[in-house]
């Protein structure tokens, strides 16, 4: 038996019984050759080249080396964008994860049985989830202009996005005995979702939101460089003028407040679950 025999063909046993086990093939090498491939196609596609890697490679850390120590006094000039980073960030994530409530229910096959409306619903989350963040926020700069309102609007259609997938899956997991119930004591489907539903769902859907805050203070300050306000307009700034101890001073400042949102939130977030 040849090395392709043993890898690709399936094997047979005999039992002592007599009866014969055929154990199928494992996959594993397949797959391996195929990401083997992809990923050899990918490295000539981009132009992927070690050698630059390795000869650029060490500017990276020669930036890092530049914003340390970092420039304390500047601090004074952060506290105004940051402010307006988390404010972003809070309520674009509170708005964005209430109005997918009624989309995540139109979404669910378990609460609503018309199948076209629940593929309507799921193709519209797709829709959204697919266009990035920073384009959002671009476009919401060229329809209300440059500040934090265009960031809070391209946090906020993230967040719908985002939390309505995970909110309707979770929706088709629950026990529908006491919506059943409802309905038939004759609840409009509403009523029924939010009194035997929204309980049910409600812990995991508030752990998810905490989460998806934690996450949009970090993109928050990324929205800045299309003009969306808070950290990015000055980190966007101090990187093209080479002001590196300012920029450390700014990535100082957003660690030490993603950290203290990051454990606070996991804190409520354990109490929830």
């Amino acid at each position: 038996m040849g090395v392709y025999d043993k890898i690709f063909k399936p094997v047979t046993y005999t039992l002592e019984n007599g009866k014969t086990v055929q154990k199928k093939a494992s996959r594993a090498p397949l797959v391996v050759i195929i990401l083997l491939a992809m990923t050899v196609l990918s490295v000539r596609i981009t132009g992927f080249n070690f050698k630059t890697l390795a000869e650029r490679g060490g500017q990276f850390f020669k930036m890092l080396q530049d914003m340390f120590p970092p420039k304390w006094s500047y601090m004074n000039k952060i506290w105004g964008p940051l402010s307006d980073t988390i404010k972003m960030s809070l309520l674009g994530s509170v708005v964005g994860a209430v109005l997918s409530i009624p989309f995540a229910m139109l979404a669910s096959t378990n609460v609503v049985k018309n199948r076209v409306v629940v593929s309507v619903t799921r193709v519209f989350f797709s829709l959204v989830r697919t266009l990035p963040t920073l384009v959002i926020a671009l476009v919401a700069t060229y329809i209300w202009g440059l500040g934090t309102l265009a960031g809070t609007i391209a946090i906020g259609v993230f967040s719908f996005a985002y939390m309505g997938k995970i909110l309707y899956e979770e929706i088709e997991t629950v026990d529908m005995g006491s919506f059943e119930a409802m309905e038939a004591m004759g609840a409009t489907k509403v009523r029924a979702f939010i009194t035997a539903i929204i309980p049910q769902v409600m812990p995991s859907f508030l752990s998810n939101s905490l989460f998806n805050f934690e996450g949009n203070v970090r993109y928050a300050a990324i929205l800045g460089y299309v003009g969306a306000g808070g950290l990015g307009l000055i980190l966007n700034e101090k990187v093209g003028w080479r002001e590196y101890p300012s920029v450390g001073m700014i990535l100082i400042a957003l660690y030490v407040t993603v950290f203290f949102i990051e454990t606070i939130s996991r804190a409520i977030r354990r109490r929830l679950v």
